[in-house]
């Protein structure tokens, strides 16, 4: 710290410090002056007896708990994707997918939570709200100050961060921070709790007259289809990255730096998801949650393999971390679906979903000219979507009463398509605006020194990977030169040995870095 503030101390802003501060302490103020009404201990709901109701209570209680626990561990599924990315900007995406998790969890307490659910009755103190909006439930005081409450705060908040990190992998390796922490704000604050109530707080797609009402048991339009299009909508503001398409409209492949970190971080998001959607019957003595987990692996592992063969078939060989986006897909489409359909069906929806990913992919990129590093929109709003219709299409009715097409039913579907239309008119429209204001008034993207040498360094002041950058800090910049000239002994010493071959000098690399038989093409 004393060398930090040694080399910056001059250059902070403690004006804004201080502005910080002051606002700061006034939330804290206000917030402690709110009427605790609530049941803050819990003795409402746990009496001294042991009646087989209360046991049921406390049970589905620590089920949900625990399903918030493994939801909030996606957040480190989600920033091992950054594999995907050149190493030199992987501290940034990865200092995104930070900021969402907390920053936006401090949104969703101070105000988002209450547009979403109040005046759903789902827990005390959401009384206030009506079809369009919520107005109840800020702080979780008051009323709302209550065990029940501030349980499904914990869930729906996870839920939440996890909406705006969808938009990091779309805007990765070019978009400023600031910004960035702006439109994840808006987004935790208004964008997403706004379409959740109108989904799950009572509002009017639940209560369409057609089927069951639009029906979303995990999220795959709430989190998914809104995380999607407000992606699909900040990668086309902010524009591709340099070096990204050719001047005849052609594209570029830009590698990623580890698949390895790309398998991990999908893995750690599959276990995740179990409490994703499982955790979303908020009760482990709701015994449906068998079939839902069992979906959500079985439309996984569907929607990998489908890519698994796809690509062999096509490329002659497998591309993992297509598959690793196959399973994503599958996993984002039996989301929405997963309780209301048997296991045949979860297979067939990761089947169609892992074909969606790739098309939509292969679309973002040739046709729309939209520069999306990770695939986010293909992952998650392409099959948000997909999955919002699948449930129109194959519910069986055997549970919550929502029946699709399979059992001659056409209104479900209809109130789904519905759901869908909404969930991109908001999430575009509202996107679109904010993304563009930001724009104009402080700019989104970064200069084009920073994009060349890496937002790591000039954003975040270290390389992600920084190890050989200490030892070039510690011996000197003479130790790459002695490398250097180390490596081209070796290699003259193996040259003289065969007169047939010759060295490639890299200008790029500054070094001797192959050598061939003379006269090879």
């Amino acid at each position: 710290m004393g060398l930090f503030f040694s080399k910056y101390g001059s250059k902070l802003k403690w004006l804004n410090v201080a502005y910080f501060i002051m606002c700061l302490s006034c939330l804290i103020y206000f917030g402690s002056k709110i009427v605790f009404a609530g049941d803050p201990s819990g003795t409402v709901d746990y009496g001294a007896d042991d009646s087989i109701e209360r046991l049921g209570y406390s049970i589905n209680f620590t089920w949900t708990l625990v399903a918030a626990f493994l939801v909030f561990s996606m957040q480190a599924g989600f920033a091992l994707l950054g594999g995907f990315l050149q190493a030199k900007n992987m501290l940034g995406y990865m200092a995104h997918c930070f900021a969402d998790g907390t920053i936006g969890a401090v949104v969703f307490w101070i105000f988002g939570f209450a547009l979403m659910f109040g005046g759903s009755g789902a827990a005390p103190g959401l009384e206030s709200g009506n079809l369009f909006i919520g107005y109840s439930g800020f702080f979780l005081a008051g009323g709302s100050y209550d065990v029940q409450t501030i349980m499904l705060w914990l869930f729906q908040m996870v839920f939440c961060t996890k909406a705006v990190t969808i938009i990091a992998g779309a805007v990765a390796e070019r978009m400023r921070f600031a910004p960035y922490l702006i439109y994840s704000f808006f987004v935790c604050g208004i964008i997403y709790p706004i379409y959740g109530h109108w989904m799950w707080g009572g509002g009017w797609l639940s209560t369409l007259p057609y089927g069951a009402g639009c029906v979303d048991f995990a999220g795959s339009a709430v989190v998914h289809t809104v995380g999607g299009m407000l992606a699909l909508v900040g990668a086309y503001v902010l524009g591709p990255r340099k070096n990204k398409y050719n001047p005849d409209g052609t594209s570029n492949a830009i590698p990623g730096h580890n698949l390895t970190l790309v398998v991990v971080g999908t893995l750690i998001l599959a276990f995740g998801w179990f409490g994703f959607n499982a955790g979303s019957t908020l009760g482990a003595t709701d015994l449906r949650i068998s079939v839902v987990a069992t979906n959500t692996f079985l439309a996984a592992a569907a929607g990998a393999s489908a890519i698994i063969f796809m690509s062999y078939i096509i490329f002659g060989f497998t591309d993992i971390g297509l598959a690793c986006n196959g399973a994503l897909g599958g996993l984002v489409a039996i989301t929405g679906p997963c309780a209301y359909v048997a296991p045949w069906a979860a297979i067939a929806i990761g089947i169609i979903a892992g074909a969606i990913m790739w098309g939509t992919v292969i679309f973002v990129e040739t046709k729309l000219k939209i520069d999306d590093p990770l695939g986010a929109v293909a992952v998650h709003g392409a099959n948000g979507i997909w999955g919002m219709l699948a449930l129109g299409i194959f519910a069986d009715g055997t549970y919550g009463g929502v029946s699709g097409l399979i059992t001659g039913s056409g209104g479900q579907l209809l109130a789904q398509f519905i759901g869908v239309i909404a969930a991109m008119a908001w999430a575009i429209g509202l996107g679109a605006l904010m993304f563009y204001v930001l724009k104009v008034t402080m700019g989104l993207r970064v200069t084009e020194l920073v994009e060349y040498e890496g937002v790591d360094i000039h954003l975040h002041g270290s390389p992600c990977y920084p190890a050989q950058a200490e030892i070039t800090a510690q011996v000197g910049p003479e130790f790459e030169d002695d490398t250097r000239e180390r490596d081209v002994a070796i290699l003259e010493e193996s040259l003289a040995r065969d007169a047939s071959r010759e060295k490639i000098y890299s200008d790029k690399l500054g070094r001797w870095i192959y050598a061939k038989p003379k006269g090879e093409k």
